[in-house]
């Protein structure tokens, strides 16, 4: 097996300002990894367009049953990302240049908005809070020079809106890689380190970590020989990813749950999608995968056209026939997915389907889900605009009880 060979500083301290008076340390990497590019996956799924039900031409569209349960307004400038617990991460506009962006974190029991990382701990003025992901008991962030590009991701346990423990550094990358793509659920942290494609390294491997809050060492777990096509998501006990395989054979990607319980060891299902045909966003949500395609390709029949897809190749596919937005969620039957122009409420036991109302004043500027895969309780956010002004003027966030 081949390790990377990722030209990253791994410094033993990192050397910075710290984060509540704590210095962000290292962490390292164990060598070796659970599945690389040599595993043996599954083969493409090719779909007849006749083998799958067509939400919009088969279900019947009625008045959505969701009704806000909750709702809160918040300064302008807050960006709420996906998070599965009763904290939602934050990243906020600063108060000032310096610092740019600051880490926060929304409490979904009372609406409170708290500041987390209230800057960044390389204590360089050019580097700003680029991402932010947390559980309950987790955040993790990636912070991103605007001159040279170079970026690092970090991680502390996470209690009732604070830092609560060491902050450790992940990762640390140079312009020649993208800054990694992550998700974190309960105690783990789990991302993707890939070559940019305007690098010099474009010709890499891009390999998937794992690290677990309390350890001294992260585990390299999956190997893709090129770039991941999806985020990471994690959606209960399942992560999903998006590596190439079947590689000797052309350009396929394998939309593939693992177990998160054994650190990804066990590979729980694979969507192979035809050739030359990439997933734009990908989870699971309890036995179906949860797959979107933003192109149309002139091969491979059914998945390969622009749409959401709701199965799996052995259980067969619902498909929606609306361009893709954002990763979807749902529970049990009912799933949501955002489109260009709005969400749509999917109810796969009673073939129905309904749209779920915008926030009021918000049609320039769209909603968008802070939750990604298997979830209770649906959270969305918006820059809403001045009633008089016809300016952006705060952030709605609203809950509905699936």
């Amino acid at each position: 097996m081949r390790f990377p060979k990722l030209k990253m500083t791994r410094r033993s301290l990192f050397k910075a300002t710290a984060v509540g008076g704590v210095a962000a340390a290292a962490v390292g990497v164990l060598a070796g990894c659970t599945h690389d590019a040599n595993d043996t996956e599954a083969d493409p799924t090719v779909v007849d367009e006749s083998e799958a039900d067509d939400i919009l031409s088969e279900f019947e569209g009625v008045d959505t049953t969701l009704a806000v349960e909750g709702s809160w307004t918040l300064p302008l400038g807050n960006v709420l990302h996906p998070a599965e617990g009763t904290w939602i991460p934050v990243t906020t506009a600063g108060s000032s240049a310096t610092p740019m962006v600051t880490g926060s974190a929304l409490s979904l029991a009372s609406g409170e908005l708290v500041e987390v990382v209230p800057e960044p701990v390389s204590g360089a003025a050019t580097s700003v809070i680029y991402d932010a992901r947390c559980s309950d008991s987790v955040y993790a962030w990636i912070e991103l020079d605007l001159v040279t590009r170079a970026w690092s991701l970090h991680a502390s346990s996470f209690s009732a809106g604070a830092l609560t423990g060491e902050t450790k550094t992940l990762w640390e990358g140079t312009s020649d890689y993208d800054p990694a793509p992550f998700a974190v659920s309960g105690s783990t942290v789990v991302w993707q380190v890939q070559p940019s494609t305007l690098g010099s390294k474009t010709q890499e491997h891009s390999f998937c970590y794992i690290w677990h809050a309390g350890d001294s060492d992260a585990q390299a777990v999956v190997e893709s020989p090129g770039r991941f096509a999806t985020w990471p998501t994690v959606s209960g006990e399942v992560v999903t990813l998006a590596p190439r395989v079947r590689a000797s054979e052309g350009t396929y990607y394998g939309v593939t749950a693992y177990s998160l319980s054994d650190d990804l060891n066990t590979r729980i299902d694979q969507l192979v999608m035809p050739q030359g045909v990439r997933p734009f966003r990908a989870t699971r949500v309890g036995d179906r995968f949860l797959v979107s395609v933003e192109a149309s390709y002139s091969t491979g029949g059914l998945l390969g056209q622009m749409g959401t897809y709701i199965g799996t190749s052995s259980a067969g596919f619902y498909r929606l026939n609306r361009e893709p937005s954002e990763c979807g969620c749902g529970n049990g039957d009912l799933f949501i997915v955002k489109s260009n122009a709005t969400y749509l409420v999917l109810d796969l036991a009673n073939r129905q389907y309904s749209a779920l109302p915008s926030a009021d004043r918000i049609v320039d500027y769209g909603e968008y889900p802070a939750r990604v895969g298997e979830c209770d309780l649906f959270v969305t956010f918006s820059t809403v605009k001045d009633a008089d002004t016809g300016y952006p003027a705060s952030v709605a966030v609203r809950t509905f009880r699936l």
